[in-house]
This record gives C-alpha cells, sequence and structure tokens, in this order.
C-alpha cells in the first residue's frame, strides 16, 4: 500500500474500508472490507448485571480526549492473552492526526491517577468505527465502552461499527451484518450531524444515562 494520508484514510473510512498491519513492527498497511460486519445496534446496547454493579460503584474516572496517543500506544502494547497486536507507528501518526483534526476520539478510564484501561475511534457523521481497546484491570475496557455509548447516544450517532463480531462484543449486543447493509447504514449515518461531547463525560453521568 503507498503512504497514507489523514484525507485518504476519511475517503476510505466513508466507504467501509479501513487499513490494519499485520503485526506490530510490520512497516505495511493493508485494506480491509469484511464481507461480514460487526455492529453495536446503539438503541440495543445491553449491560452484563454484574458490570452494572461495577458501574454504580463508579471504580474509575473516565474521561474522553485527555490522552489520546497514550492510549493508543497501550492499545499497541502485548498484554495478558494478547503477544501481538497490529498498531504499528504509520497507525499511530495516522490516527493521532485524526485526532488532532477532530475525527478520532478517545475514551480513557483512570485508578489512582494511572491508566487502567481505555478505547480509541474514528468519527465520521453520525458514524462511530471502534478501533482497538485495553484493559488492565478489571472491567475498565468494559466501562470505557459504556462511557462511549453514552457520548454517541447524547451526540447523535447512529452507527458503532466494530469491525469484527467477538465473543466478548457481543454480551452488549454487537450483532453481524453482510457488507451490503452495513454499507447502507453507513452511508445514511455519515451524511448526518453528531457531536462527541467529550467534556460532558464522567462516572456520575455514564451511570445516569445507561442505568436510569
Amino acid at each position: 500500500m503507498p503512504a497514507l494520508d489523514a484525507d485518504t484514510l476519511l475517503k476510505a473510512y466513508a466507504i467501509g474500508v479501513f487499513p490494519m498491519a499485520m503485526s506490530r513492527d510490520d512497516p505495511e498497511l493493508h485494506w480491509f472490507d469484511p464481507e461480514k460486519r460487526g455492529i453495536i445496534p446503539l438503541e440495543a446496547f445491553h449491560i452484563p448485571r454484574r458490570l452494572a454493579r461495577t458501574l454504580r460503584a463508579e471504580p474509575f474516572r473516565v474521561t474522553a480526549d485527555t490522552a489520546f496517543e497514550q492510549v493508543m500506544r497501550l492499545c499497541a502494547a502485548p498484554g495478558p492473552g494478547r503477544s501481538e497486536t497490529w498498531i504499528n507507528e504509520q497507525i499511530v501518526d495516522l490516527y493521532t492526526e485524526l485526532h488532532d483534526r477532530g475525527h478520532a476520539h478517545s475514551v480513557e478510564c483512570w485508578q489512582d491517577d494511572e491508566m487502567a484501561g481505555g478505547l480509541y475511534g474514528v468519527s465520521l457523521g453520525a458514524a462511530f468505527f471502534g478501533e482497538s481497546m485495553f484493559s488492565r484491570r478489571t472491567d475498565a475496557s468494559k466501562v470505557a465502552l459504556c462511557g462511549l455509548v453514552s457520548v454517541l447516544k447524547a451526540g447523535g450517532y447512529r452507527l458503532l461499527d466494530t469491525q469484527y463480531l467477538t465473543g466478548h462484543l457481543t454480551q452488549f449486543g454487537a450483532v453481524e451484518i453482510s457488507r451490503r447493509d452495513y454499507r447502507r447504514r453507513l452511508a445514511e449515518a455519515i451524511a448526518r450531524p453528531a457531536q462527541f461531547h467529550s467534556r460532558a463525560l464522567s462516572s456520575s453521568s455514564i451511570v445516569s444515562s445507561m442505568l436510569g
């Protein structure tokens, strides 16, 4: 793949295509356009009972867009159960530029001033494309996901793309749809305006919006 720039990357997302490296040390990027696509319908987002108890206990301080590059680098780092990741330096540079331009966002979970978990993704119109998440404390990435959904609902988003369906995501209501259905939903979502209200995010707001 020729060297990418941020504008080309946004155009790719607009048609349902995204890049990945084969490994963290691989300098090359490759395009992906899965035949089956994972999404989490925002209106059907489900919080497992045990996680609901965790949310009510508010064990983490939750923020958004306060440490975007750090989130990316922690997502790129090997961790328990994953010795390899797909986020290389070109990915970090590209998505950090998208963040600087308001097209990529992160959610962070903190415990004792240390980042316990987080996630990041790309925003285009009313579509949000989840890219990666990490966790250094039990449930931290799950709380970050709940925070993301809270922000997306408040901001008028219509589509939360998870790229692939995993067993981890099905507990939150993730489903798999066809490429054709995905592209229809994508076109409708990116044609609509939405706002990522990062400053409104807090543990209490997540509990209020997600659990009532």
